[in-house]
């Protein structure tokens, strides 16, 4: 089996400055080929322990990525490491230097490039380029004779994906071998259960499923699940997990809404597609993070209209049509007062669907009687069909409107992020309910 280590290298790691990403990528990506990373070391901005750590690296597995250090500036240095290690003076490409050129020109900056650019245009004798396809920092590829070999990456997120994917993975595909086991993982996304529960429902099977292991893993989405299959072929692993899964989803139903990276805001969005349904919001103490969740999702605009943020009670007067009566009985934080702002929004924006937030984030604010966490959320649907034709047979909405409290745990972010999170998945089950949705 091939071993790597991984080197990440940057003053900015070492202070806590910036969180490596990078390192947790890499490590999927390679565990999923079937190649053991047997290590990460950080190092910081130092010629001399670059070299050295390196070297140390090439030692134990003679297989190295490094990440960060490809920059133009005097604190980027890992081009100069590697050359030094293998003992390769820097030459200048040329074809780098005009791509370069190219590239300053394309964004149409004003005047000539800046010297200190065609510092990425150095590399070792001998080196292979990695091409960047977003960024101005080309990696390389150096190999001993013993075929000890170190390929370097940016430090920027996006370039180092990207210049993986591209160009990197493809080389690690063919030293891994076709018969290569793999260590393969698939995440399952639950919302709207606790860790505690999910183990109960799942009993025995939480210790594992047919030999995948089985991670649970919460977080202020919810509860992720994480299967791991380790040891098999990268086809049967693919097999293993898949079945894995359909266990999953029939001891936990619908509180699963997702794999892997999708966002509950991309599953709602599908849904209203599907019921052809358009999405309104008005939010109050999430401040706007509920529709930037819906927006985060590419393509968006078709489903989202657009929403209010009604902080202060003289918009939710004003703009929402929310009843002073029923703001000076029951308070901002409230059921009617939920229930009206999901309405009022509705009709404004000529929405199918809409969804409304009010609550106490904190950190101050809260009372005995609505403590800091309260919050009230009210989903309101349309009467009769969409104006989108939809297709023969399709049943008219029917009215519908709804709230539902909630208690959130956690600080004033944590509480505005499961507070968008809880109103995305009462859409999610409002559509589940009617009849012509598909499971989502």
């Amino acid at each position: 089996q091939l071993n790597v280590e991984i080197v990440t290298i940057g003053d900015e790691l070492l202070l806590g400055f910036t969180v490596d990403t990078n390192s947790s990528f890499l490590g999927r990506e390679l565990s999923a080929l079937g190649i053991s990373v047997v290590r990460h070391t950080t190092c910081g901005d130092n010629i001399g322990i670059i070299v050295n750590t390196l070297r140390e690296a090439l030692d134990r597995t003679g297989a190295v990525i490094t990440t960060g250090g490809l920059g133009p500036t005097a604190d980027d240095m890992t081009i100069e490491a590697v050359g030094k290690l293998f003992d390769r003076p820097l030459l200048r490409d040329e074809s780098i230097a005009t791509w370069l050129d190219d590239r300053w020109a394309m964004f149409r900056r004003r005047g000539p490039m800046p010297t200190s650019n065609y510092k990425q245009a150095m590399i070792p004798r001998g080196a292979e380029i990695i091409a960047n396809p977003v960024g101005s920092a080309p990696g390389i590829l150096v190999t001993e004779d013993n075929g000890h070999w170190v390929a370097t990456l940016p430090g920027v997120p996006r370039e180092v994906r990207a210049m993986f994917m591209e160009s990197l993975r493809p080389r690690m595909v063919a030293l891994a071998g076709d018969d290569a086991t793999v260590i393969r993982s698939l995440t399952l996304r639950t919302i709207g259960i606790s860790e505690s529960a999910i183990a109960d429902r799942l009993g025995d099977l939480g210790r594992g499923i047919n030999g995948l292991s089985l991670a649970f893993l919460p977080g202020i989405a919810g509860v992720d699940l994480r299967l791991t299959s380790r040891g098999l072929p990268a086809a049967e692993a693919t097999v293993a997990l898949a079945a894995g899964a359909v266990i999953l989803r029939e001891q936990l139903g619908n509180s699963i809404y997702a794999e892997n990276e999708t966002s509950l805001a991309a599953i709602v969005l599908d849904a209203c597609r599907v019921a052809h349904m358009r999405i309104a919001v008005a939010e109050s103490c999430t401040g706007g993070m509920l529709g930037e969740h819906i927006t985060d999702v590419p393509g968006s605009s078709d489903v989202f209209h657009g929403g209010l943020i009604s902080y202060d009670n003289r918009v939710k007067r004003q703009l929402l049509g929310v009843l002073e009566s029923d703001l000076a009985e029951h308070g901002a934080v409230s059921e009617p007062v939920a229930l009206q702002m999901a309405k009022g929004i509705r009709v404004r924006l000529g929405t199918e669907i809409a969804v409304a937030i009010t609550g106490v984030a904190g950190p101050h604010g809260g009372t005995p009687e609505k403590p800091v966490g309260t919050v009230w959320i009210a989903i309101d649907v349309s009467e009769g069909r969409p104006p989108v034709e939809p297709p023969e047979g399709y049943p008219p909405v029917t009215p519908l409107a709804k709230a539902r409290l909630f208690h959130f745990a956690g600080n004033r972010d944590e509480i505005r992020y499961r507070a968008a999170q809880a109103a995305l998945d009462m859409i999610r089950h409002t559509l589940l309910d009617m009849p012509t949705t598909p499971a989502i």
